[in-house]
């Protein structure tokens, strides 16, 4: 296998393609990270299948193969995204069932299938039979044939779906649904925004810290210097009967199609597709694999209702003995690693062939010339910006400023397994990191 450029700290296809994180779920003992999966092309442009990993501690990882096809008249153009929860000693998976007619369709309105689809497993990677749920007769009659994506979550002794929409008017929203048995399921109401783009996808809904969010990647949105800045968005509304104060996950180039789970100690937990469809190239994809997913991130709310993102607490383990690099000093540091910063001023900090820059009120990434396959330069708004932290992976950075309020992500291609770091105005501590234990030869 070619390792170069291959990640030690996030999960990747270990061929062809991947995308958004699906059925995110603790079952028996183990995190199960399913994904959208193209195993055998490596653009992504098939059925898509989902691809599975497991873990007991979310740093040792086993990819357990292909757990999902599109093998049925049902999915027959693919398995899309979903979610899982959690019932007796079963975990029950939903997802979309993608169905494209042949003929002259231009399947927005006419020519395809959105179907929701159940299936059970009681190890996380054989599934039952699959049973249809919903079609698109039991959608309201405003909607296009653009539904999909369904959450499922349970509150007290009800189960509840949210599903990505598109109207007729071409206007995103989403669906709730609600069931006693998660097999019959009842239309509840649509809850969205006017002219906040044309379709809402991978819909999420949680509570934390006793407020309400629900999670869209709206698709269509007008792009701004410092705001939605990437070809699609991925944001969270507060939710209190009314959709309000839309804020986006990460303000980076690579960052989609978000899910939350609960850990066993009661964290909020979100992994996000560390990628942005067709926007960008990826140099992997010459190497036989394409996109990888971010790390964990705990979830927390602020007193200001705010939800704060920092790297899983279990990353601190992996870390090596810090050193401390000086303000104007040079060094060239090995990946992956993990950079720790207290911001006081105005700085700047040039990582390999990136200058991130912080003038008091924006922080900006950007790339030299073509180094960034596509990916120029992206702003985040981030008045009195007190910290900074950076973890590196062999092509990947996730920068965390402010405590974790802001985020960007983005990939990276340096020439070697190392990166040049010269800080401006700044002192930084550098943490080497341990790779993950990731089992992903030979399936």
């Amino acid at each position: 296998m070619n390792t170069k450029w291959r990640q030690q700290l996030h999960l990747e296809p270990p061929k062809g393609w991947l995308n958004d994180p699906n059925g995110l779920s603790w079952f028996k003992n183990k995190y199960h990270v399913y994904f959208q999966y193209a195993p055998d092309n490596i653009n992504g442009g098939v059925k898509k299948c989902w691809g599975h990993y497991e873990s007991t501690d979310m740093l040792s990882w086993n990819f357990t193969g292909t757990v999902l096809f599109p093998d049925t008249p049902y999915d027959a153009s693919g398995a899309y995204s979903g979610s899982a929860v959690v019932n007796g000693d079963e975990l029950y998976i939903f997802y979309t069932g993608n169905v494209k007619h042949i003929g002259d369709y231009d399947y927005v309105y006419n020519g395809r299938e959105a179907n929701v689809i159940k299936v059970t497993t009681k190890d996380g990677h054989n599934m039952t039979a699959k049973q249809v749920l919903l079609r698109n007769s039991d959608y309201p009659d405003f909607c296009s044939c653009h539904v999909r994506d369904p959450k499922v979550w349970r509150k007290y002794d009800t189960y509840y779906m949210i599903l990505g929409a598109r109207t007729l008017d071409s206007e995103g929203g989403v669906l709730i649904y609600q069931s006693a048995d998660l097999t019959d399921w009842r239309y509840k109401k649509c809850i969205s925004v006017p002219n906040f783009g044309y379709m809402w996808e991978c819909p999420d809904c949680f509570e934390l810290g006793g407020s309400t969010y629900i999670s869209v990647s709206p698709q269509g949105l007008a792009h701004g210097e410092t705001e939605n800045q990437n070809l699609f968005s991925s944001g969270y509304f507060h939710y209190g009967g009314e959709l309000t104060d839309f804020t986006e996950w990460d303000y980076g180039f690579d960052f989609y199609a978000p899910q939350t789970f609960d850990a066993p100690d009661g964290r909020k937990i979100l992994i996000g597709w560390m990628g942005m469809g067709d926007a960008y190239t990826n140099p992997t994809a010459e190497l036989g694999w394409q996109q990888c997913l971010t790390l964990p991130r705990e979830l927390a709310r602020s007193a200001d209702g705010a939800i704060i993102q920092k790297p899983i607490r279990e990353i601190d383990t992996l870390r090596g003995k810090c050193t401390s690099i000086a303000d104007g000093t040079s060094v060239t540091a090995a990946l992956p690693f993990d950079l720790c910063a207290s911001v006081t001023k105005p700085f700047t900090l040039r990582l390999d062939s990136i200058m991130m820059k912080y003038d008091g009120e924006i922080f900006s990434i950007e790339f030299d010339g073509d180094t960034g396959f596509g990916r120029d330069i992206r702003r985040v708004r981030a008045n009195n910006c007190h910290d900074m932290r950076i973890i590196a992976d062999m092509s990947s950075l996730e920068v965390y400023l402010d405590g974790g309020r802001y985020v960007m992500s983005t990939r990276f291609y340096p020439e070697g397994s190392t990166a040049e770091l010269i800080p401006n105005r700044i002192d930084i501590e550098l943490y080497p990191l341990k790779g993950m234990e990731m089992n992903i030869n030979g399936k």
